[in-house]
């Protein structure tokens, strides 16, 4: 094998790819980057059997071939390297030959039949659906799924399709974030369960342009997501995912509406007086004349008058912060409408349209 390539354009794929090479296996080629130029054009892979990511890369083969080359080894070195020309070649012994102005590097490689390859998917079902919108959706979304595994269906996000419209739901057991979009076409319906990781990384990956588009398509295993000359397969969480749809109400004895940049600063004042141990909620106290959010702590304390438009009771309720913050952040609304019920129901931050529902459970105070 010997091939070509500018250093920006092999640096870029490679960075694409790494997001599927795990940090630990008992697997050594799946330590390894494919790099595939046995037909008319070059794709680099890797696979950790969960994730795995195919990218094609611009450059010129001189005698076609395949090699698996050590992932972090590659990567480190191509980044070190001139912005120049990269030369890269194998020999009988499978080593790896990559050259750049004066540096010459040989390391060792492995048989690329011994790769394991992305899984087949079938190009049945599928949806449509811009990069910008894609990427919305999982910023908007993936801050609310468990960190640990003890629920293993909570650390994904389920993904249905029902004719022109995608539902995608996060929870972790003290909130739901739900986002709601229209699709340019009828599809046929879909339920599956992503893993959070395969989004994040998906996310990082994706451009964000408007006018380009991602397919995703389904099967009962896997999720395949196409887009620019990236492909991304990842396996399917297994399982019922939770009946949202219950945990959801449009009963209200209370109902804000505020500046959303003003109650986000004023939160995000308060938690300067919580220390990361400490689990203080921030109080917030609703009446006829404003909304007053207070916090006390070891440290010191706050209280804040905001301004609102009120209707219904007064109402006296506690909140983790947090997760607060985390759901003003992501709603790009100036104005955000509040409901709540009472001091223990879940409190809503949603939209009139159904874009999106922020469901956030109280803390006792």
């Amino acid at each position: 094998m010997k091939l070509s390539f500018e250093k920006s354009a092999l640096l870029s794929a490679i960075s694409i790819v790494m997001k599927a090479v795990p940090s630990r296996t008992t697997m050594p080629i799946l330590e390894c980057i494919l790099m595939d130029a046995s037909e008319d054009e070059i794709k680099l892979t890797a696979n950790d059997m969960e994730l795995g990511i195919e990218t094609k890369v611009a450059g010129n083969i001189l005698e076609q071939g395949k090699i698996a080359i050590d992932a972090k080894l590659f990567s480190e070195i191509v980044r070190k390297l001139p912005d120049s020309q990269v030369w890269i070649e194998t020999d009988e012994s499978l080593n790896v030959i990559i050259k750049c102005e004066k540096s010459n590097f040989k390391i060792a490689g492995k048989p690329g039949d011994e790769f394991s390859y992305l899984p087949y998917i079938e190009r049945d079902h599928y949806i449509s659906i811009s990069q910008f919108t894609l990427k919305e959706i999982i910023r908007q979304t993936i801050f609310s799924i468990a960190a640990n595994e003890n629920n293993k269906l909570m650390t994904g996000e389920l993904f249905e399709v029902k004719d022109d419209f995608l539902k995608v739901v996060s929870l972790d057991g003290h909130r739901i974030s739900i986002r709601n979009v229209q699709l340019k076409d009828h599809y046929e319906d879909e339920k599956v369960i992503v893993p959070g990781k395969t989004l994040t990384e998906i996310s990082k990956i994706l451009s964000g342009e408007t006018e380009k588009e991602v397919l995703i398509y389904f099967t009962s295993n896997h999720i395949l997501f196409e887009f620019d000359d990236t492909m991304v397969v990842s396996r399917l969480i297994e399982g019922q995912y939770f009946n949202v749809n219950q945990m959801l109400s449009n009963d209200y004895e209370t109902k804000l509406s505020l500046n959303k940049q003003e109650f986000l600063d004023s939160i995000e004042r308060a938690v300067l007086l919580i220390r990361e141990s400490d689990k203080k909620p921030i109080i917030i106290t609703i009446s006829d004349n404003g909304m007053e959010v207070a916090i006390r702590s070891a440290i010191g304390s706050l209280q804040e008058e905001i301004m609102i438009h009120k209707e219904g009771k007064d109402i006296t309720i506690g909140f983790n912060p947090k997760f607060l913050i985390d759901a003003l952040r992501v709603i790009d609304d100036e104005t955000v409408d509040i409901y709540m019920v009472n001091s223990k129901a879940p409190c809503f931050i949603r939209d009139g349209e159904g874009r999106y529902i922020y469901l956030i459970l109280p803390v006792n105070i």
